[in-house]
C-alpha cells in the first residue's frame, strides 16, 4: 500500500509517518529514506536532530538526495516485499531534483523523475509511507524559480495523491484522513 502523509511545516506529519511506519505488522525491515541535502551548520544540526528522534526506533536509514529509485539498491535483501519504507519528504526530493550545480530542470522533467522514482520505489516494498509538504498557502509570489520549484511540487503531490491507496493531511498533530 502507498501513503502519503502532507501537511505544512512542524504540523506533526513525520511523527503520524514514523508512527504508521512502526506499526506495519510482518515487516521484516522498516527503512527510512532521507532525502535532505545538507547545507551549513543549520542543515547539519537539523539531520543530526532528526537521526536522533528516530533513534531506537529500528529504521534503516538511508539517504537518498535525487534518483529516490536507488534508494534500497544498496540492501541485499531477497524479499523487499517484507519490507516497508518511509521516504522523508517529496518536497526535499523536489527541489533536488530540480536545482543543482549544472542550473535547473524543467518542471516537466522533475515530475515525472519524482513520480516514476517513487513508483520503481513502490514496487519494491509492501509498504510505503511518502511524506511531502504543503508549501502553497502563504500567498506570496516568488521569483520565477522558486514559483517553477512550487508549481512542480504542486503537481508532484496532486500525482501521488491520486495514486496513493491513503492520503492523510497532518494540522497541529491531529491527522486528517482526506483518502482511505
Amino acid at each position: 500500500m502507498i501513503y502519503l502523509v502532507t501537511g505544512g511545516s512542524g504540523s506533526g506529519k513525520s511523527a503520524y509517518a514514523e508512527s504508521l511506519l512502526s506499526g506495519f505488522e510482518n515487516i521484516r525491515s522498516r527503512y527510512y529514506i532521507a532525502t535532505m541535502q545538507v547545507y551549513g551548520e543549520e542543515g547539519k544540526k537539523r539531520v543530526e536532530r532528526h537521526r536522533r528522534l528516530r533513534a531506537g526506533k529500528g529504521f534503516i536509514t538511508s539517504e537518498q538526495t535525487v534518483q529516490i529509485e536507488q534508494a534500497l539498491k544498496k540492501f541485499k535483501d531477497s524479499d523487499k516485499m517484507s519490507y516497508a519504507a518511509l521516504v522523508e519528504c517529496v518536497s526535499n526530493l523536489t527541489a533536488n531534483e530540480m536545482f543543482d550545480e549544472n542550473g535547473q530542470r524543467s518542471e516537466d522533467e522533475v515530475v515525472r523523475r519524482v513520480v516514476s522514482g517513487l513508483k520503481v520505489l513502490s514496487q519494491s516494498v509492501r509498504e510505503l509511507v511518502i511524506v511531502t509538504n504543503n508549501v502553497f498557502d502563504d500567498g506570496i509570489t516568488y521569483d520565477e524559480s522558486t514559483m517553477a520549484y512550487i508549481r512542480a511540487l504542486a503537481r508532484i503531490n496532486i500525482e501521488l495523491a491520486a495514486w496513493a491507496d491513503e492520503v492523510t493531511e497532518v494540522v497541529a498533530g491531529c491527522p486528517v484522513m482526506w483518502k482511505k
